[in-house]
């Protein structure tokens, strides 16, 4: 196209400038295709500040701004998807703790964002953190959210009402009731790696998890989305932990990375995602691309193309080394 800038790889900046140009023109007013049923995506990783909820919430502004129906569920105690997307989660708003302690019902924790109206929330309160405690002796204490999300779905559909096309799952950095409960509502995960010397430490942890929920719980359940957060081109060492994460699972990583940005990290005190806080930024191009392949990849069910064996499905990437095995090997390298 002759209005597409040429790239210039002389200096980072430049090359950065050219690539975020070619975004504006090519996302610009897009309408992202929407999927053949509600896709449930669960963002998890046991390892805090990777980027989990700055992933979940501008994933859901993007798909939201391109045309689709987009529910978040904070499930987080701190409550910082609630906080970035402008919803009220003071103490003793309906949120996400009464439905899994209470049985409330999900229709009446939503809540709708400021800024985009296509975009929901299901808020997290300070009372969430006790949440852990009093799942533990309730009766199916891993199903809850999954019972009150199918229920709202359908009461969607029989309302009339648009169906939702995406519901993202917001977890704590930790493998209790709330995050399993998480993977037990969805059929994908979606794991957000930061690109830094510890990038893949514990993850061996975090799908022997997936694998154990999808063996007893939730037979559905499969990892179909890797994304680089927090990348640096310039340095050696990110370049080698992404080429690393590609190598394990080649099937599963967006080819897209966000960077480091501080846009991404101002939005949240602004009520805001990056989507809205600054448009045009690095930060909100990036992960504007990252959600129209997400959503191109809803055409096939948000699983790896069927020519590879999908490496986080239990398979073996292109290496012929299960992802688990090559990530411990990784951690015993060290």
């Amino acid at each position: 196209m002759a209005s597409l800038p040429d790239t210039d790889d002389s200096t980072p900046l430049a090359a950065q400038l050219a690539m975020d140009a070619r975004r504006r023109i090519e996302l610009h007013g897009r309408q992202f295709p929407r999927p053949e049923r509600t896709r449930v995506i669960t963002v998890a990783n046991q390892k805090g500040g990777v980027g989990k909820t700055t992933t979940t919430v501008n994933l859901a502004a993007g798909l939201a701004q391109a045309g689709l129906n987009v529910l978040v569920i904070d499930n987080d105690p701190q409550g910082n998807a609630s906080t970035a997307l402008g919803v009220d989660h003071r103490a003793g708003t309906p949120s996400v703790y009464d439905v899994l302690v209470d049985g409330a019902s999900l229709a009446s924790t939503v809540q709708q964002c400021p800024d985009i109206p296509t975009l929901w929330c299901v808020p997290a309160t300070i009372d969430l953190s006790g949440a852990e405690i009093e799942l533990v002796s309730l009766v199916s204490r891993e199903t809850r959210l999954r019972r009150a999300v199918d229920e709202y779905l359908q009461e969607r559909v029989e309302a009339g009402q648009d169906p939702i096309d995406y519901v993202l799952v917001d977890c704590p950095p930790s493998l209790g009731l709330l995050t399993v409960n998480a993977f037990v509502v969805a059929r994908e995960v979606l794991i957000p790696i930061q690109c830094e010397y510890y990038a893949l430490e514990g993850l061996s942890q975090l799908l022997k998890t997936i694998e154990l929920i999808k063996a007893h719980l939730n037979p559905r359940l499969h990892v179909s989305t890797i994304l680089l957060t927090m990348y640096d081109g310039r340095t050696n060492l990110a370049q080698q932990v992404a080429s690393e994460v590609r190598t394990h699972f080649p099937d599963q990583t967006l080819k897209t990375t966000v960077p480091r940005s501080v846009r991404i990290s101002e939005a949240p005190s602004h009520g805001q995602s990056v989507m809205t806080y600054d448009p045009g930024s690095t930060g909100a191009l990036a992960y504007l691309e990252a959600a129209r392949e997400v959503s191109e990849r809803g055409a096939r069910g948000g699983r790896p193309p069927e020519h590879h064996t999908g490496a986080a499905n239990g398979g073996t990437s292109e290496s012929g080394v299960r992802p688990d095995e090559a990530i411990m090997n990784h951690e015993e390298a060290r």
